[in-house]
């Protein structure tokens, strides 16, 4: 059943156009310069329930408008969305009680009160039973692992405990549709792993439909299965992780190593040379070229290992940024527009 539907949705903005000096500034209060940016542009999207999206793109593509719109927070320019039956942007009661928005740049809780307090509070805002609420704020609290710190004042605690904190604070009244907004920013290698483990336990046993922004590819690897790549405000992929791979990346790294000392020197007219170890070497191979290579190479040398691999995630979801950038810009999407007001 699909939870999250998305057609044609748009949103712009209009912005002043302040241009510098004293003559200028002067100017601009009678006749005004205004840019027209649109920060999504026409996307189609839906998602089902269960579902574990990662919502992918490089900064200014849209996603955190998309994750605004979906929530709420804004209202579209035109096009239309719902997410379990209610539009957002009407903002009624009932669907704000099904849901919840963390932002990783942005704090929900109270900074100089304990985790605590923030949580009671909420209590009172979704109206929450006594019991219901301890046992929902117990069972979380035990699998993040802060039972310790509730009573802490929030800024005293790390940005990782914090983190914590904010999920505790969203999940509170078991949302059912969940959007999570670079929830690992900022934060060390542990404190990621630790929330990623939260959430793919989390979402295995409660089945919430998750969106997911992230600029960190192991977040993605993680946890989600599908993948939506947005660029200049336009949906440019919607499929698998290692459909993306296939789709973006032309060439595979070919790993070589060597029986003895004696390495070839004339690797390098197979490809590109990525790193050269005695008496290993790597190679960067066009992906139809790979047969022809390792025949040519297994023929021809002695060779103790081998290994094909794709390239590094982050190098394929950065060509695939490239990519949508140039489909975006030969189709001339960026089209600034002017407008003057007396």
């Amino acid at each position: 059943m699909a939870i999250i539907e998305i057609r044609d949705l748009r949103k712009s903005y209009r912005v002043y156009q302040k241009k510098e000096g004293l003559a200028a500034s002067i100017r601009g209060l009678f006749h005004r310069e205004y840019r027209d940016v649109q920060a999504v542009k026409g996307i189609d999207l839906t998602v089902e329930q269960g579902e574990f999206v990662a919502f992918l793109g490089p900064n200014g593509a849209g996603k955190t408008t998309t994750l605004k719109l979906l929530s709420g927070v804004i209202s579209p320019t035109s096009g239309r969305a719902t997410v379990m039956g209610y539009v957002p942007w009407e903002r009624s009661n009932e669907y704000r009680r099904r849901f919840a928005l963390v932002m990783g740049q942005k704090n929900q809780l109270w900074w100089d009160l304990p985790a605590a307090e923030s949580f009671r509070l909420h209590q009172q805002i979704y109206r929450l039973a006594p019991a219901a609420f301890d046992r929902t704020m117990a069972e979380l609290t035990e699998l993040l692992d802060v039972e310790g710190l509730l009573n802490q004042p929030v800024r005293e605690l790390s940005l990782g405990e914090r983190m914590k904190m904010e999920l505790i604070a969203a999940l509170l009244h078991e949302p059912e549709v969940l959007f999570l907004d670079e929830p690992t920013i900022g934060l060390d290698v542990i404190a990621q792993h630790n929330i990623q483990q939260f959430l793919k336990r989390y979402q295995r046993e409660r089945k919430t439909t998750i969106l997911l922004t992230s600029h960190y590819m192991k977040d993605i690897e993680a946890l989600c299965r599908r993948v939506v790549i947005i660029a200049q405000g336009r949906l440019m992929y919607d499929g698998s992780l290692a459909g993306i791979v296939d789709r973006f990346s032309g060439h595979k790294v070919l790993s070589l190593q060597f029986t003895d000392d004696q390495m070839p020197s004339d690797l390098a007219r197979y490809g590109e040379v990525l790193s050269i170890e005695p008496p290993k070497i790597r190679l960067k191979i066009q992906r139809e070229e790979i047969a022809k290579v390792l025949s040519s190479v297994l023929g021809s040398y002695a060779v103790a290992d081998v290994s094909v691999e794709d390239p590094p995630l982050e190098e394929v979801i950065a060509d695939a940024f490239a990519e949508a950038e140039e489909v975006t810009e030969s189709r001339k999407l960026l089209v600034p527009s002017t407008s003057v007001e007396p």
